[in-house]
């Protein structure tokens, strides 16, 4: 489960990025916004994961 997790936490940040990059091109604050959310969820969920992993050992 930690390995999905972790490959979840991965592609929020990766799709994040690139929806803040579309939208500052063609100039969409909200989609912007929607980019940032989604790159902080996967920091979060980034942190949770280490933070189990700290745990575990």
């Amino acid at each position: 489960m930690g390995a999905d997790q972790k490959a979840q936490a991965k592609t929020d940040q990766a799709k994040g990025k690139a929806k803040e990059a579309a939208g500052r091109t063609v100039g969409n604050e909200r989609l912007v916004a929607e980019g940032r959310a989604d790159q902080t969820k996967g920091d979060a969920r980034e942190a949770k994961e280490k933070t189990k992993d700290a745990f575990k050992n």
